[in-house]
């Protein structure tokens, strides 16, 4: 099948074409005084108009030229997309007025603090913040972000990540879907329209996507506009199950976030072809292979570079492999996306196995990867957690790093936390014990001081380990405890919680269904909280229970392994340990834990209390997971992009 017709050489033959606009295009040394000044007297408003603090300008101090991209077809005269800062004021007492060669230092803006009001106005508040050595625009593409649209912890990531960055001196954009399911949609009120349309060559014909965009934390949240975004369910599927068309839908999102940076004005910049990409799971896959199949053979984004995060290799994007025409790509990249079914997984004896794997193609194609831990950077590497790409990920280990996810402080910090009834610190652990009474109240369970309480949240399915937990709490039923369990998932499972409260009412909690304000409340009241999930890339809930000072018992594997450390009571530097890690992961072994953690609170209070305040002390913020992320793009810009 003939490939579409996309890259330099259309660039050119646009430029050569005569322009249907009434104002040609000005070359790239030829002054563009008005725009200047418009954009001058834009952020001299900015600085004394009250209200959030201004966006700062990008490390470069002349206006980059900008080009259309690849798909975008022309503009007769720039335009700046829509922001959320104000708009500029009138030109009409100040003329054109030339920007002078200083410029408009970057210093003056990122570290103006604007007052929250007229009365005090004068009282300013500067927080420090650690700054990056080197900084860089930085493109993250991801199938979901919070709090627009979420499923789970790649949307925690991906909402919160970006904006630690962008903290530390970062410019950084998130390329995300814009979903419209009728349940979600306010999230995206804030957005404007860019103006900014493409056509995208893929799938038999040509599809066009817009753009929306939302400055908000000093990052540009640019979502991409389709009509298969919008249609009732979750983001991946509905009631009946996975969408047919998601291949179709994730293809368009890489197309539209190569193109975003070379064509979206952002606050009056492009962010041009010297970019970081950030590509997480199969959704952002086809990026690296665009840019190395349709970019960089026609010189655009040579100086690019891309980071593949793996938070969950069991989701890979595999289709048959008739669809790699529909991709748009040249056949002969085809060996890149090449997937082949061992015998025992085809379907029938005539099934030859071929597909295409979006995910596998990234892992080809990226300049680097990086897994959600350390251990689980591991775990990808070997025939058990590989998931068939054990193989080629172990070929890639000198690129290949862990990083272990932060978490947002703002929404889990117990001394601030909105949802629990009594907030609480490291320092003053005294409001623990009645956020464990107001629980057992609300939750109808005797309310005793005495007895450990022990927590689970997360999905009720096979690799969160619900059927182990349902074998052991016959057993566990026999202490002197109270088990409370919150989720959803497996229908049975569901049942099974149902049964087990009705059978043990004194001891026993099934909360069926997900709320974040009970999941506060449990993270904060219970004393133990049980995670014998079969793998985990990184999980966290166990830090969210460590930092409100509850006591993790966990299976020892991916980032539960790195994140919990072994309580020592004989270490060289006395006691040790933020909690238990157990391995292998069987029911003897997971009872036998939880016997010794019980034992533990029930005999040895200081050790207990020591254990709490560890496991508090620890940090897990996104700024600290954000500084081991600007390491990884340094080592990145080192070596050479892809390039076949």
């Amino acid at each position: 099948m003939a490939t579409p017709a996309v890259g330099a050489a259309c660039l050119l033959a646009r430029a050569a074409a005569p322009s249907a606009g009434p104002v040609p295009r000005r070359g790239p040394d030829q002054a563009r005084p008005r725009r200047l000044g418009r954009l001058r007297r834009r952020c001299v408003a900015e600085l004394n108009r009250e209200g959030p603090a201004p966006r700062p300008v990008p490390p470069a101090q002349v206006t980059p030229r900008v080009l259309p991209g690849f798909l975008a077809p022309p503009s007769p005269e720039p335009t700046r997309a829509p922001a959320s800062t104000p708009p500029p004021l009138p030109d009409a007492s100040l003329g054109d007025v030339e920007l002078e060669s200083e410029g408009i230092a970057e210093e003056s803006i990122s570290s103006t603090v604007v007052s929250a009001s007229e009365q005090d106005s004068e009282n300013l508040v500067v927080k420090e913040q650690a700054q990056a050595k080197v900084t860089h625009n930085i493109v993250f593409v991801t199938g979901e972000a919070s709090p627009y649209a979420k499923s789970g912890g790649l949307g925690d990531v991906c909402g919160s990540l970006p904006v630690a960055l962008a903290a530390r001196g970062h410019r950084v954009m998130v390329v995300m879907p814009r979903y419209l399911n009728g349940t979600n949609d306010k999230n995206y009120a804030n957005a404007v329209y860019t103006a900014k349309h493409i056509r995208i060559p893929c799938f038999g014909g040509e599809h066009e996507v817009t753009f929306f965009q939302e400055y908000r934390n000093n990052v540009d949240w640019v979502f991409v506009d389709h009509p298969s975004y919008h249609r009732p369910g979750n983001l991946y599927g509905d009631k009946f199950g996975a969408f047919g068309d998601n291949q179709f839908r994730y293809t368009l999102l890489c197309y539209a976030a190569c193109e975003a940076p070379l064509i979206l004005e952002l606050g009056g910049y492009i962010y041009g072809q010297n970019c970081m990409f950030v590509v997480n799971d199969w959704h952002a896959s086809l990026v690296p292979v665009l840019l190395a199949a349709k970019y960089r053979p026609y010189g655009v984004y040579k100086d690019s570079r891309s980071i593949l995060v793996i938070h969950n290799l069991a989701h890979q994007g595999v289709e048959p492999a008739s669809t790699y025409p529909d991709l748009g790509l040249p056949p002969e990249w085809y060996g890149a996306l090449e997937w082949v079914f061992p015998e025992w997984a085809r379907r029938h004896a005539l099934d030859k196995g071929e597909a295409v794997n979006l995910l596998k193609g990234a892992v080809v194609t990226v300049d680097r990867i990086v897994t959600v831990s350390k251990g689980y950077s591991w775990e990808v590497t070997t025939a058990e957690g590989g998931q068939g790409l054990d193989e080629l990920l172990s070929s890639r280990k000198s690129v290949l790093n862990g990083i272990v996810n932060g978490i947002d402080i703002n929404d889990w910090d117990p001394a601030t936390d909105k949802y629990i009834p009594c907030h609480y610190s490291v320092d003053d652990l005294s409001g623990k014990a009645e956020c464990k009474a107001a629980l057992q109240k609300e939750l109808g369970l005797p309310i005793r001081p005495d007895v450990p309480l022990i927590g689970f949240i997360g999905r009720l399915d096979y690799q969160k380990g619900i059927d182990l937990i349902k074998l052991i709490i016959p057993d566990l039923m026999r202490e002197d405890i109270q088990f409370v369990m919150l989720g959803s998932g497996d229908p049975d499972f569901e049942a099974w919680m149902r049964s087990t409260e009705s059978n043990f009412r004194d001891k026993f909690r099934g909360w069926v269904g997900f709320s974040v304000p009970v999941s506060h409340r449990i993270t904060a009241g219970c004393d133990i909280l049980l995670m014998p999930s079969r793998f985990e890339p990184c999980g966290l809930n166990q830090l969210y229970a460590m930092h409100y000072g509850t006591v993790p018992v966990v299976h020892g594997t991916g980032g539960l392994r790195d994140t919990v450390e072994n309580f020592n009571p004989f270490g060289d530097k006395g006691e040790q340990g933020t909690g238990w890690a157990f391995a292998p992961l069987t029911t003897e072994n997971m009872l036998w834990t939880l016997r010794t953690a019980v034992s533990t609170y029930r005999e040895h209070k200081s050790s207990w209390e020591g254990l709490m305040k560890r496991g508090m002390t620890k940090d897990f913020t996104w700024d600290h997971a954000a500084e081991q992320y600007e390491q990884i793009f340094e080592w990145a810009f080192i070596d050479k992009p892809y390039v076949k």
